[in-house]
């Protein structure tokens, strides 16, 4: 019986992570949540988000002025998330209009 050479080894090793790790990456695929079709719509009604943070950030304003400073963080913070998400659906209306660049 013959040992097998180091380059024999480190092959077959490879071998064996290579199909581990696609199976490990075959199986997060097959558990992962579908995505959404891209023929689906997402509005936006971007008055009453910007309605909603206005709201948030008046809130904020009394709870800061009450002294809870970390609830006031907080509430900035969603109005923050508020804004970042009528900034996306802004930029996605202007770039829909434009099918190509140019």
């Amino acid at each position: 019986m013959t040992n097998a050479t180091p380059l024999r080894r480190t092959l077959s090793a490879l071998a064996a992570t290579t199909l581990l790790a696609g199976g490990l990456l075959l199986g997060q695929t097959a558990t992962a949540p579908t995505a959404q079709a891209a023929g689906s719509t997402v509005t936006c009604n971007v008055p009453k988000m910007r309605q909603d943070s206005h709201a948030l950030r008046v809130k904020a304003a009394k709870l800061k002025q009450l002294g809870s400073r970390e609830e006031a963080r907080r509430v900035n913070a969603q109005a923050d998330a508020l804004d970042r998400r009528i900034k996306a659906c802004v930029d996605a209306d202007d770039n829909a209009q434009k099918p190509f660049p140019g």
